[in-house]
This record gives C-alpha cells, sequence and structure tokens, in this order.
C-alpha cells in the first residue's frame, strides 16, 4: 500500500498533504482568488506557481499531493515538476476521475467541469491520467461520490476498478454533499468476488462541517486511509474571513486562524492525511502549522460549537461564485 510510506515517513508534516485544485485553473470557488493569484493566470503563471508550491512543500515534509482530472491542469504541472526533480521518488500521488474540466482556461466559463460516472468516462481519464503520470500515480479515485451515483451500482465499473487494483493502483473515492455519511457507508459495502473494493475515502471535514465524522471512523476502523479535504471550509476559515472563535482561538495559541482549523482535523484519530489547499508559499507554511497547535479542551469546545447545519453548509458552499 502506497499510505505506508505515509506512515513511516518521519516528518512533522508527513500527514498534511498539497492540493493542487487552487493553483492549476485560472478560476475556482474559494474565497479571496483575486489577493491571492492577481491577474494574471495564464497557464504557464500558474504552472510556475506550482512548482513553486510543490518545493515549498516538499523541503517542508509534505509527501502527499492531491489532483484531479477537473483541476484544469493539474496532473499536467505535477508531471512536469516530477521530470525535473528524478530524485524525488518519496512521495504517495492521488488523482480522481469522474469530472471533466470544461472551461478551457476561463475564470466566467458557464460550465466549469462535467461530472460523469460511467465506465467510459473512467476509462478515458484513466487514460489521460496514465499518460501523464505513469506508474507515479498510486491512488485513483472517484470524485465526488453522492448517495444516488451509479458508481455505486455498477458491477461493470466495479470489476474495471478491481482490474487497477490488482494491477497495483489503489482504489478511493471522494465524497460531497450534506449526506456524505451515507455516501460512505454505502461505499464501504462494494466488493469484488467477496472483498471490499475501495481503499481510500476522501471528505470534507471541518469545524463547521463535522456530520460525516463518524462514518470516517468506520472506515478508518474497516482498514480504509482517510483522506480529509476543504479543511479550510474553501476559504472560509482563512484569517480575513474566520468566525471570531477561530480568530480568538488563533491569537491564543500564536498561530493563524487556517492552523488552528486545519489542527482541529488532524486531532481526529481516523485522519490519515489532512490537505492543505494554499494558493500561496506563505499560506502553505501558515497552513504546515497545524503540525504543532496546541489546542486545549477549552479550545476544542469553543470550536466545536461552531458546527452548522450541513445541508446549510453544502447549500452556502453551492453559492460560493467561481473568480
Amino acid at each position: 500500500m502506497p499510505f505506508t510510506r505515509l506512515a513511516t515517513a518521519t516528518t512533522p508534516t508527513c500527514h498534511l498533504g498539497l492540493g493542487l485544485a487552487a493553483v492549476a485553473r485560472p478560476g475556482y470557488i474559494n474565497l479571496n482568488r483575486d489577493e491571492d493569484l492577481g491577474e494574471n493566470r495564464s497557464v504557464e503563471t500558474l504552472r510556475t506557481r506550482t512548482h513553486e508550491l510543490l518545493d515549498a512543500a516538499y523541503a517542508q515534509g509534505v509527501r502527499y499531493v492531491d489532483v484531479a482530472r477537473s483541476y484544469g491542469r493539474s496532473e499536467e504541472f505535477l508531471a512536469d515538476w516530477l521530470t525535473t526533480r528524478p530524485d524525488i521518488d518519496d512521495i504517495v500521488i492521488g488523482s480522481k476521475w469522474g469530472y471533466t474540466y470544461t472551461a478551457d482556461w476561463a475564470t466566467d466559463a458557464e460550465r466549469h467541469e462535467v461530472k460523469d460516472h460511467g465506465l467510459a468516462t473512467y476509462e478515458r481519464q484513466r487514460a489521460e491520467s496514465g499518460h501523464l503520470l505513469g506508474d507515479r500515480l498510486d491512488l485513483y479515485q472517484i470524485h465526488s461520490l453522492t448517495p444516488d451515483s451509479p458508481a455505486l451500482s455498477d458491477k461493470e465499473l466495479h470489476v474495471r476498478l478491481a482490474e487497477a487494483a490488482a494491477e497495483g493502483l489503489t482504489v478511493g473515492f471522494s465524497t460531497s454533499g450534506p449526506a456524505q455519511a451515507d455516501t460512505v457507508r454505502a461505499a464501504l459495502a462494494v466488493t469484488v468476488d467477496g472483498e471490499p473494493l475501495f481503499r481510500t475515502v476522501q471528505s470534507t471535514y471541518n469545524v463547521l462541517e463535522t456530520s460525516v465524522g463518524p462514518a470516517l471512523a468506520e472506515a478508518h476502523d474497516a482498514g480504509l486511509t482517510v483522506i480529509v479535504k476543504e479543511g479550510m471550509a474553501n476559504g472560509r476559515l482563512a484569517a480575513g474571513q474566520a468566525p471570531d472563535t477561530v480568530r480568538a482561538v488563533a491569537e491564543e495559541t500564536g498561530l493563524g486562524a487556517d492552523a488552528v482549523a486545519l489542527a482541529v482535523v488532524l486531532r481526529q484519530p481516523w485522519a490519515g492525511v489532512v490537505l492543505s489547499g494554499a494558493a500561496t508559499a506563505a499560506q502553505l507554511a501558515s497552513n504546515l502549522h497545524a503540525a504543532v497547535v496546541d489546542l486545549d479542551e477549552d479550545h476544542l469546545a469553543r470550536l466545536a460549537a461552531l458546527v452548522e447545519e450541513p445541508r446549510a453548509y453544502w447549500e452556502r458552499r453551492g453559492q460560493l461564485p467561481w473568480h
């Protein structure tokens, strides 16, 4: 299993990963992108920024990188970086299939991505990912499963995924929406020839949205590696946007609101990898301080009071503009 490389790593930040969703395409739903990226978001500008972030992440002990077919040119940028650094062989790379990027490098596209969890999409995107990342790809996940996804019941797809797993690729899934817990439990029940199909799960979990927590604990107990995305709630927990409680705890700990938010996730006993979605090197450095944030019981109780009702959380997330 590729994640044993993380389990045996000794760097303080080995359980913090870098996600490239925010920097490998010009438009995304994270807050404050104008400040983070500026106006010049050409392919080459974002390629350079991505490489700088990867350099900084690796130098600071990060060993997991998260990309996806729909994250603009994330796989391409990562592949380019790997080509120029052939000595780096200890990172774990996860990608996702199931969404197709359709914005054509525009920030004002009518649709930025199209979802399709069918077998034909899997085969096409698996070939595309393989062309770019080859045998450096460790993990391939179904992107944003929901309880009504056909990928949960498509037996032919399951067989093809099991074949990929037999060839050494770790197979997983990510979740989205207010029914994440239902999705996780449904996916845990998927088997091929009596064996569980999925070995990883990637879900949204943060101080505002914790509803999937018990299901992720069940997944962990079943032997899956749990990856947490959107620990910063798409920027809602960053310094300029964070609730007063988060900012107060940050001041008391002497670190940033972002580090506090990610530290809460890192404390979960089932959390294997927690993703940073940093768009700048400074953000990344601040995010990585999560590994050393000291939260006491009073801090945790105050932060726990910020939890939102899942449907309200996801409705607000759905209203975030692409920019």
